[in-house]
């Protein structure tokens, strides 16, 4: 991680060395927290955040959904975001963790008498599933863990607790050789990737599960508009794992993730074993559209001047 000079926390910046948490902080101990992943781009008319009123609506959203009552409007939370990215030097892109959690002050369960503390930080960040990844595709693994069930867990909210999951599918993922896990449901329906939400194409048509057992996913959100657009058919199914081994192409989506080839799930090759066509037309949409190269999506950039 590369550290940025400044970090916003509890309506003021801070230095980043500096943005520390007591060990008793309620969140650590219990996972109650909502956040979020946003991304900010070089554009040739300077730093943009893609898609900012969205993530900031779904982080307030998700902490409604946990009973964390936001000290800050939606308003406040965006411009907070403005005035950081301000403050700090960015050669490249740049990757935006907004975080609502409960601190130091309460102990036990009960998060009811808990502090709440808002913080932002930005760093400069890469493709996530690295560069190779996103150009030429990624090796998965269909996780042994199964995604949260909406029995138990809340799937809707961007919570700290969910990722639990997503840790131990990822570290298992990663101890077989591969780069990434695909997360079935407890029905054994695809549900999503460790971090991500995923597509298959089948006969030019693309493929995504519905919401039922992932989060709603914003990037997902945007793949779906872009493939509308440029007259690609879109469908939200359940899906099975065999269905995803012939595929013709698969990619996950997410604001770290980006569009980012699946080549080979469980040591089966999907397609051509390649970045494949429809996917190729789609990544190009999308990085055109977060550069501020598509007037039309305009409106999904927040400049920072």
């Amino acid at each position: 991680m590369k550290e940025a000079q400044y970090i916003w926390k509890d309506g003021k910046l801070i230095p980043w060395k500096e943005a520390t948490t007591h060990v008793l902080t309620h969140t650590l101990h219990y996972g109650n927290a909502a956040f979020e992943g946003t991304r900010a781009y070089k554009t040739e008319k300077g730093l943009a955040i893609f898609r900012l009123k969205d993530h900031t609506r779904r982080l307030l959203q998700s902490a409604k959904i946990v009973a964390i009552e936001s000290p800050y409007t939606q308003k406040e939370i965006e411009d907070a975001h403005i005035e950081l990215l301000k403050a700090n030097t960015y050669e490249g892109n740049v990757y935006i963790r907004p975080i609502i959690y409960l601190g130091y002050g309460a102990m036990g369960v009960n998060h009811a008498q808990a502090p709440v503390n808002v913080a932002i930080a930005a760093w400069e960040w890469g493709a996530y599933l690295g560069e190779d990844g996103i150009a030429n595709g990624i090796k998965v693994k269909t996780s042994s863990f199964a995604r949260n069930s909406v029995k138990s867990m809340m799937g809707k909210a961007k919570i700290a607790a969910n990722y639990l999951n997503s840790q131990m599918a990822k570290h298992e993922a990663l101890n077989c050789g591969c780069e990434e896990a695909l997360l079935l449901d407890d029905n054994g329906f695809v549900a999503e990737g460790s971090g991500e939400c995923f597509f298959i194409v089948r006969n030019n048509t693309l493929i995504t599960p519905p919401y039922d057992n992932s989060l709603e996913s914003i990037t997902q959100a945007t793949v779906i508009e872009i493939a509308k657009d440029i007259g690609i058919e879109v469908i939200q199914r359940r899906m099975t794992r065999d269905e995803v081994y012939i595929a013709d192409e698969a990619f996950f989506t997410g604001t770290a993730a980006e569009i980012t080839p699946v080549k080979e799930l469980d040591f089966r090759i999907i397609g051509s074993g390649r970045t494949g066509p429809i996917t190729q037309k789609l990544q190009k949409e999308f990085f055109d559209i977060v550069m501020g190269k598509n007037p039309k999506y305009s409106h999904y950039l927040t400049y920072i001047h």
